[in-house]
């Protein structure tokens, strides 16, 4: 599923938190989006699976502008996502939270078809918790539950996965295992990382944000430079290649001061 941003702005409560940022993602193509924290990554996000509407500017999923052509509902049939915001699920089990994801293919009030619980079924056990799925959502731990979610956006069938810091409180070895889960996936997906290495490791193209600016685009090869860490994330980096992989790999040291400079909008946007 092809991806495009055309000279998206947008605003929270007045204030331009996106400023014209344009982007492309190819099918089956892994995009990061990585900048400090308030640069509008999330913010972005929530502009392509319909949380918020641009102010200008055009978002499309395959081919068709999400906002001015398709419904809800069509949209979310193309487009999954695992967003930071998710439901506490107190009184769901994890096979009743992967289902949600099949919502947006059955018409109002209509009951679970055998299609249904076989979509779910596979897709809980692709993420490996087909073993859960009569467990208790709120009983597993960060990682488990990121699997389920991801689980959930896989039942919803989009060619289009959009995922929110899929690997924010994950320890290293889940982080790993969730982003290879989604490599092997083959859909586009259009992911915001704080982990550079993590986008460097696992993205085809990279997209950096500044206080709302999309400031530099390419492979991590071409964006992850030293130059730009230092302005973009006020931080001394070198970049070499990972000894197994053979992908960009990052080693960071704090640029000598000892005052840390002003975010531009303090928590992530």
């Amino acid at each position: 599923m092809e991806v495009r941003l055309e000279a998206v702005d947008l605003d929270i409560a007045g204030v331009r938190i996106v400023r014209q940022a344009s982007l492309h993602a190819a099918p089956g193509e892994i995009i990061g989006v990585v900048g400090p924290n308030g640069s509008g990554k999330s913010t972005l996000l929530r502009a392509v699976y319909r949380s918020m509407r641009p102010a200008s500017g055009a978002v499309l999923v395959g081919g068709d502008d999400v906002w001015r052509s398709l419904t809800p509902q069509a949209a979310a049939r193309r487009t999954s996502v695992v967003a930071q915001e998710n439901p506490a699920a107190f009184d769901f089990t994890v096979g009743e939270v992967a289902a949600a994801g099949r919502t947006p293919h059955r018409a109002p009030w209509s009951g679970e078809s055998s299609e249904d619980r076989a979509v779910v079924a596979d897709a809980l056990d692709r993420v490996g918790m087909a073993h859960l799925a009569g467990r208790q959502y709120v009983s597993l731990s960060g990682g488990e539950k990121q699997r389920v979610l991801l689980a959930r956006a896989l039942a919803q069938e989009g060619q289009l996965l959009v995922l929110d810091e899929p690997t924010n409180h994950l320890d290293i070895g889940t982080q790993l295992d969730l982003m290879e889960l989604v490599r092997d996936l083959g859909v586009t997906t259009l992911a915001a990382l704080h982990d550079l290495n993590l986008a460097a490791a696992y993205c085809d193209r990279v997209h950096v944000l500044r206080a709302g600016h999309l400031v530099t685009s390419g492979t991590p090869h071409e964006v992850f430079t030293r130059e730009l860490l230092d302005a973009v994330f006020q931080v001394d980096a070198v970049l070499g290649a990972h000894p197994l992989t053979g992908r960009p790999q990052l080693s960071f040291a704090p640029l000598p001061t000892h005052a840390m400079r002003p975010s531009h909008h303090g928590a992530d946007q």
